[in-house]
């Protein structure tokens, strides 16, 4: 038995959005929990699908006693301010210190995480950590987006990245961390081999539930055996422009040369694969098009008494008010709805939540039978609070970022109010208890419109029944994200369209001003 340090410090950070992250994004909950400290971090945590609760399940498995120290996260935003950066930092270092008796550490990363005065926030981390415990196992879980640096591995004896995009196996990573440490504290100590790649691959082509990633995923895995224990791909966070930027392979083996070799396989793969890692981008009017077409051919049989144009989930009238609780289960039929990714305005990229271009398109089109979300307005929302259910309200919606569109001009009928904490029931979110903030759902002509006061990505469906919509009664659906979507809404779809509509997470990387990429480093 051993008594093991538990902490996290996460942060995806997107260096080509202008706002800095500050310490109370840290603070606040949103999807996840805001900032833990101490005996709070397991039960706020428990049963989530976070890579800390995985390895908290393991380690009280083995029969390991916890020393909680601190953990926070933060939506995906420009560089953390350097204040933020420091007040976490500096909080760790001296809990750590205040541990001696401390056998090992976990640490719950991001990989990506970049300050005002730091490009490699979890390098710095690990090093000023590995100084206050010199020999201290330390074993970190990382985000399937790392970019890995040398300095994350000099400080560390481990580290394990998710192997999915959507991230559906954060706790299971958590779980493969506490292996990790399991060897370690048996006094086997792994040798590391990295490989970088040479390029840097858009965010919306690295899903694992497509080609190439796929398959290198699955590769990785064939290569693990009792010598290898752990072969990773890690395509990298591309919208963080620094010098560790990018794809890695990295190979934990009981060998130097099984770890080598195995790295020199799985690279070779990865090498091969440069150029699937392609996809099609459409424009918002492409996009609105293309879905229309696609309605045009389908016959959507409509329960008796439902008007066309309108969601079965409600008729014009059918205003509600919901509490902290999820709606119903949605109804089995699925297949038949067009998703349009607006993966440009992704929260979980960078992007600010609140752009209306593609909102605009579909009025402008005439579109029925669309729900859109998830919007982020909070005076647009407390201002439907304060109408109430069932008011009509001509207050302006979206656009707070000064990106793309002017606001979406009302009316608005006022179907349904939620006060934003609800239960994430997706394979992504799994478990997570979100705060989102006052929430409302609005109709302006066909288009049924999700809002929140807190920016999340559209990634489970428990956010929009939460308001009353069923995502499944809905010929169209336009979602701010850019793959976590897929885990949750995809066996719904007939199409999924990936709209390149303004905004922050930019998904045409050869439109962004790179700085501080490695000389041989190629854009995708």
């Amino acid at each position: 038995m051993a008594l093991i340090g538990v902490a996290g410090f996460l942060h995806e950070t997107n260096t080509f959005a202008p706002e800095p992250t500050p310490m109370a994004r840290f603070v606040e909950a949103d999807a996840w929990p805001g900032l833990l400290r101490g005996a709070e971090i397991a039960p706020a945590t428990r049963g989530m699908n976070l890579a800390i609760s995985g390895f908290i399940e393991a380690a009280e498995r083995d029969g390991h006693c916890l020393a909680p120290l601190l953990w926070c996260s933060a939506n995906p935003s420009g560089p953390v301010q350097r204040e933020a950066y420091e007040q976490v930092a500096g909080e760790l270092e001296a809990m750590l210190s205040r541990q001696p008796a401390l056998d090992a550490l976990f640490l719950d990363l991001h990989g990506a995480m970049v300050a005002q005065h730091l490009q490699d926030g979890e390098g710095e981390l690990l090093r000023r950590l590995r100084r206050v415990r010199p020999g201290l196992p330390i074993v970190a879980a990382l985000d399937f987006h790392a970019n890995l640096s040398p300095a994350m591995l000099e400080h560390s004896d481990a580290l394990v990245a998710y192997r999915s995009y959507p991230h559906v196996d954060m706790a299971e990573t958590g779980r493969r961390a506490g292996a990790m440490l399991r060897r370690l504290l048996q006094g086997h100590r792994p040798h590391a081999a990295l490989r970088r790649a040479p390029f840097i691959i858009p965010m919306a082509w690295q899903s694992t539930l497509a080609e190439p990633a796929a398959g290198l995923t699955a590769a990785a895995l064939a290569l693990q055996d009792e010598q290898v224990w752990e072969v990773q791909f890690i395509p990298g966070f591309p919208l963080a422009d620094i010098h560790d930027s990018g794809p890695s392979v990295l190979v934990y083996a009981a060998s130097a040369a099984a770890a080598e070799r195995a790295a020199d396989t799985l690279y070779t793969q990865v090498l091969r694969a440069r150029d699937a890692f392609r996809g099609t981008l459409y424009s918002p009017a492409e996009a609105v098009s293309r879905a229309l077409q696609r309605q045009s051919h389908m016959l959507v049989a409509a329960p008796a008494g439902s008007r066309a144009g309108e969601p079965v989930c409600g008729g014009p009238n059918a205003v509600e008010h919901m509490n902290a609780g999820n709606a119903a289960t949605p109804p089995s039929h699925a297949g038949h709805t067009v998703i349009l990714a607006d993966t440009q305005d992704n929260p979980g990229g960078g992007g600010s939540g609140d752009t209306t271009d593609l909102l605009h398109e579909l009025l402008r089109r005439g579109a029925r039978k669309v729900c859109a979300g998830v919007v982020c307005d909070p005076g647009f929302a407390a201002a439907a609070h304060a109408a109430g259910a069932g008011a009509v309200l001509a207050h302006p919606l979206g656009a707070g970022s000064g990106i793309g569109a002017a606001p979406l001009p009302g009316p608005y009928t006022v179907m349904a109010l939620g006060d934003g904490r609800l239960v994430g029931s997706g394979p992504f979110y799994q478990g997570c208890r979100m705060d989102l903030g006052p929430m409302a759902r609005v109709r302006v002509q066909g288009l049924d419109i999700v809002v929140s006061s807190r920016k999340q990505q559209a990634a489970d469906q428990a956010m929009f029944r939460h308001v009353g919509a069923q995502p499944a009664d809905y010929d169209t659906l336009v979602l701010k994200s850019s793959v976590h979507f897929r885990a949750d809404f995809a066996a719904l779809a007939d199409e999924i369209l990936v709209v390149a509509a303004p905004g922050l997470n930019t998904a045409d990387l050869h439109t962004l001003h790179y700085r501080n990429l490695r000389p041989d480093m190629e854009i995708l």
